[in-house]
């Protein structure tokens, strides 16, 4: 069943036994291009930090110590989040100030969808690209030293995942959908409140059931 334009639900990261990322994000849309989502500035997220304040960036979700999903802010920009049915990545719209200011490709699983909400796994790797069709990789180094990590990828998989950027820059070069231009002039509801994770909200380190 697709979700309801103005419901609330939850994406999560999860990675082995552990749920590292936690969002509430509002449905726009959900149908044949994807599940479409919007997160305002201001809102919360959830996500895994050690003992020491070490991210999964700078540690393996496997060495941290005591780790613990930890509610923050989000700030600086307003996100839509694409999600296409079965692809192996999302597109992200960043909005400054209500101005579009550039997109995002978040290589991940093909989302499993639940009752709450959607869970993927991050594949690291990402792409940026401005207004204007230039693109960068991100975290390439950090891509570069999962591979063989029973947590993360092996050297075939990590083909995949690259070979799936390639495709996603072919069609940013090429000014396709969805870098054609499609939902740069989205605006919300102003009547929309900055999205909440409960205080009392309890995050398992494992896959939810």
């Amino acid at each position: 069943m697709p979700f309801e334009p103005g419901q609330v639900l939850t994406r999560r990261y999860l990675r082995g036994r552990w749920c590292t990322w936690a969002q509430p994000m509002r449905v726009i849309g959900d149908d044949d291009t994807g599940l479409l989502l919007w997160h305002p500035e201001g809102s919360d997220f959830a996500r895994l930090l050690d003992a020491d304040g070490n991210t999964q960036h700078q540690v393996t979700v496997d060495r941290m110590r005591d780790p613990k999903l930890t509610v923050h802010r989000w700030e600086g920009c307003d996100i839509l989040v694409l999600m296409p049915p079965a692809a192996a990545h999302s597109v992200w719209w960043f909005f400054e100030q209500g101005d579009f200011a550039g997109w995002y490709v978040n290589l991940e699983e093909p989302c499993n969808r639940r009752p709450d909400g959607v869970n993927t796994n991050d594949h690291v790797l990402d792409i940026v690209a401005t207004p204007q069709r230039t693109w960068e990789w991100k975290d390439a180094g950090e891509f570069d030293g999962r591979i063989g990590d029973p947590l993360y990828f092996d050297g075939a998989e990590a083909a995949a995942i690259r070979a799936e950027g390639d495709r996603a820059i072919k069609k940013i070069e090429a000014g396709e959908f969805p870098f054609d231009g499609t939902f740069t002039d989205f605006r919300p509801d102003p009547a929309w409140p900055a999205l909440r994770l409960p205080d009392s909200a309890e995050f398992p380190l494992h896959r939810p059931a």
